[in-house]
């Protein structure tokens, strides 16, 4: 299988439609009302069932209770929870019976995870700006090349500024199995493109990888 792609922050109809039809792996859905991209539990469940089946839904949470996590999934149904900040993944695996994904802020090889820490899965994104309001979907890449040399511990997917454009790139330097875009197929912070997630979606599909995330 090759590289494998995931569309955050769909908070659109024409967006969610175009993610599905362009074969994305994974379609995702921000619950941080700081973000652009934030949907309520209710829309993102009217979003997903245009279309019953499909990719996986994963649900993006930051610093989550696990009553915050409870009352997202009483609304709609989530496949993979993904987290950003100091959860512990077993814990919320324990509780709702979903993998969940952690996310870890990436500037330098010392902030490459050297374990998984109880997570079923890793997301690399660039460490945040720090006049920044949220800890990813900054549009903010980090230097690929630090993760070369990085024995990864389990799956992974590669984020942070990445956009048609630089995914070749990406995936050609870091040899990442999986990748996840937001503010790159986006014209306006929060306001998803359909051509551009095509695009995406078909640039990755054109690059080769061995590894695949299960």
């Amino acid at each position: 299988m090759g590289v494998r792609v995931k569309i955050c922050g769909l908070n659109s109809e024409a967006a969610f439609d175009a993610a599905v039809s362009a074969g994305a792996d994974w379609v995702g859905f921000v619950f941080f009302p700081p973000s652009p991209r934030f949907v309520t539990p209710a829309r993102a469940a009217a979003l997903s069932a245009r279309i019953p089946g499909g990719p996986p839904r994963v649900g993006l949470f930051v610093d989550p209770t696990e009553a915050m996590v409870a009352e997202v999934l009483a609304g709609v149904r989530l496949d993979i929870l993904q987290v950003h900040g100091a959860m512990d993944p077993a814990a919320l695996r324990a509780r709702f019976g979903r993998p969940v994904w952690r996310a870890a802020g990436v500037s330098t090889a010392a902030d490459l995870p050297g374990e998984m820490a109880g997570a079923d899965a890793l997301l690399l994104d660039a460490k945040p700006p720090k006049d920044a309001t949220r800890p990813g979907g900054n549009a903010v890449p980090f230097d690929w090349g630090v993760v070369r040399d990085w024995v990864a511990p389990g799956p992974w997917l590669l984020a942070g500024g990445l956009t048609v454009a630089n995914v070749a790139g990406a995936i050609r330097v870091t040899g990442a199995p999986a990748v996840d875009v937001s503010s790159g197929v986006e014209i306006a912070p929060g306001l998803k493109d359909a051509e551009l997630i095509r695009a995406f979606v078909a640039k990755v599909r054109g690059v080769g990888a061995t590894i695949c995330l299960d």
